[in-house]
């Protein structure tokens, strides 16, 4: 089976790619130096120490297998360059839209690279999926805990 692949900002491929050289270059040999460190108390198996660096090091061995896949999969989203009302939200758009009097700008990212706190949203969230193929213009609703919100897309860059 082939492996889907995953779409990103070349911001966001940068950000894995030094994310993925720290963990690959400083902390995993600071782990398996408090690994080390944390063995020469004795006996491992009442040591504290020892175990939370075991658990970061499984943690930060996940993390740099996680990212492996991503890396090996990634592709950087292309700008169509076409700007204006007939432009289409797709994996990349900046999307200004409009809701209860307030105005909002996202960025439209594949789940890697989503971060709401900075206005990367992903294509699979709900308001992601309700935007994707849409116009400038045009009104979407997007199901949530508080009941059906609709948006309206003012721009799609």
């Amino acid at each position: 089976m082939k492996k889907e692949e995953i779409y990103l900002t070349q911001e966001g491929l940068e950000k894995l790619k030094k994310e993925y050289d720290e963990l690959v270059t400083t902390k995993r040999r600071d782990v398996i130096e408090r690994i080390a460190h944390a063995r020469e108390f004795g006996d491992i198996s009442e040591n504290s120490e020892y175990d939370l660096a075991r658990e970061e090091q499984s943690f930060v061995e996940g993390r740099i297998i996680e990212l492996e896949e991503v890396l090996k999969h990634a592709r950087v989203i292309e700008d169509s360059g076409t700007e204006g009302i007939s432009k289409i939200v797709s994996l990349g758009s900046k999307v200004k839209i409009h809701i209860d009097g307030d105005d909002e700008e996202f960025i439209i990212v594949d789940a890697p690279e989503a971060d709401p706190s900075k206005r990367y949203i992903s294509h699979d969230s709900p308001l992601g999926r309700a935007l994707m193929g849409r116009k400038a213009g045009e009104k979407v609703e997007v199901e949530a805990p508080i009941g059906k919100l609709t948006y309206a897309i003012l721009a799609v860059g």
